[in-house]
Order: structure tokens, then sequence, then C-alpha cells
């Protein structure tokens, strides 16, 4: 089993109801040879990520099986959230860990979005590193302007013909975006303002495609139910872009605005050598702890097994 290791990462549009997502997690733990390391949800955001990993197959399979029972569950037309949306299973990444080629990966997105949008009815759009168009490797292309205008592409534009599956979006389910990528960090920072505006400005500030730090996406979102706002960001290529450096563009962006940072949280596991990048950060951060890190998570649970 540990010689070959993916983590898939599947995002969900769905972060205010335990049962829906606790469906999800009982179909990813229905498939053997598959760990579930960690799972997260927010009402803001209305998103659940899934963190699981195994042997590549069983990934596959895993990966499909929690994309039917997010199907099953989770209807678009009735969801609202601040986190950018084109379907119920948002976004499926495939990340190598051990033992395993980025092609591999390719491999595994191809053959699951395929069965996305031939067993399940899905439009699949490709992403990343397995992407075969490319005006889709970036993830915000995709989505931009959200499934309504993702729609209209679809229906107008040959160059958004989907990977797989009908051209027009799944009546509940919307689309899907499947792809393979390097490792990512999802690190966010709160602010104490009820302005979004701020964390606009702020994301927009300190994003690479803004002219700010390279391999840095970034969003201004709404913390309504926690009276705050927050910068989400993407860090895409944390050799490039440290967490403590994303952290300190934002503080110096807030400062600069008299606003105050409210914390700092990593959402989902962050690999191993992204924490000896920014060891003195984690080590003050609040709420970090060693089982935030993905190889940690990854042999505690293969121990468990």
């Amino acid at each position: 089993m540990s010689n070959r290791i993916v983590e898939c990462v599947p995002n969900f549009s769905e972060g205010r109801h335990t049962e829906t997502v606790g469906a999800l997690v009982e179909a990813v733990r229905s498939v053997p040879d598959v760990y579930l390391l960690d799972q997260t949800m927010d009402p803001d955001h209305h998103r659940a990520v899934l963190t699981l990993a195994g042997l590549p197959d069983a990934v596959a399979e895993a990966a499909f099986r929690v994309t039917k029972a997010a199907t099953d569950r989770i209807d678009l037309n009735r969801h609202g959230g601040e986190h950018p949306r084109v379907g119920a299973t948002d976004v499926i990444p495939f990340v190598p860990i051990r033992g395993v080629t980025m092609q591999d990966c390719v491999t595994l997105a191809r053959q699951v979005g395929q069965r996305i949008g031939n067993e399940l009815g899905i439009p699949v759009f490709l992403y990343e590193r397995a992407a075969v168009r490319a005006k889709r490797v970036q993830l915000e292309v995709i989505r931009q302007g959200g499934l309504r205008n993702l729609a209209e592409r679809m229906a107008t534009d040959p160059d958004w013909v989907p990977d797989f599956g009908p051209r027009v979006p799944h009546p509940t389910a919307g689309t899907t975006v499947v792809g393979a990528r390097l490792p990512l960090i999802a690190f966010n920072v709160n602010l104490e303002a009820e302005d979004p505006e701020v964390a606009h400005d702020i994301a927009r500030a300190i994003r690479f495609s803004s002219g700010g730090l390279p391999s840095l996406k970034a969003i201004g979102v709404s913390l309504a139910s926690r009276h705050l706002v927050q910068v989400s960001m993407n860090l895409t290529n944390f050799e490039e872009t440290p967490v403590h450096v994303a952290f300190d563009a934002v503080k110096r962006e807030a400062d600069r605005r008299a606003v105050r940072v409210a914390g700092s949280e990593v959402v989902g596991l962050i690999p191993e050598q992204a924490v000896q990048r920014s060891s003195e950060f984690f080590r003050t951060m609040e709420r970090f702890d060693p089982s935030f890190v993905l190889e940690n998570r990854l042999q505690m649970a293969m121990k468990s097994d």
C-alpha cells in the first residue's frame, strides 16, 4: 500500500448540512485501500473539502462514488455561498504523493472525468496538468462568471464544449472540474472588518494575476456568521510563495487600511516541506497542530488500518 499513494481533494458545494457531508464521507469509506485523512466544512463559504489518499485505482473509484453521492444530495438551485462554484462536486484534483507520477494522476483524472460524464450525465472540464485545451488550465478561468456564464459559453462557443458528458449542465449538479496538480495549500486570513470590499481590495493587491506574489491566488469573502471578512488564498507553489510570506502580505495591506488581523487558518492538510519553509510562523500560529501535516496524517491513518 505504502509504495504507491495518490491524494485526492474533492470540493463540494455544501457546508451547512452535516448529514449531507456525512453521506459523502461514507461514500469515500465504502472503498477499500482508501484513507479519509481530513474533512472540513464552512457555512459561510457553503463548501466542504475532503482529503483522501490511497492506491491510485481505489482513490479513483472513491472519487467517482463520492461524486455520485453529491449528485444525489446537492441541488445547486438551492445553493448560496461565498465560494465560487460551478458544480455540486465542484472540483476534483488528483495529486501524486509517493511512487506515482504526475502523468499517472492525469490518467486518473481523465478516467474519472469520463465516468462522471458518461454515467452521471454531468459535463466535465479537465484542468491543470490534465487539461487538453490551453484555455482550461486555470480553474478560475473555467469558473469565471459562475455556472450561468459557463453554461452560456458551453452553448455558444465551440472552445467550451465539455471534455466529457453533455453540452448542458446537469439540472441540479451543474458541472464538475477534474484535474491533476501539485500539492496546493488553502490558507485563509480573517480580518476584523465587515465590509467585504476590504478583503476584495487586499486580495487584488497580493494575488499574482494582479501583479502580486507568484503562485498565489486570492479572493475576498464575507464571513457574515462571524462578523468578519476573509482573504481566502490558494498557494499553488509554496517554494515560490511560502505561507508566512502570504500572511505577511495580507497583514501589510491590512495595516495600510487600519484593519486588524483576527486570525489565520490552513484548510485541509499541508505538506511537511511547506511547514518547514515557514517553521517560525507555524510555531506561533494559533490552533496549528502537527496532525495537520499531510505526511503525519497519512502515517497515522495507515498505522490504525
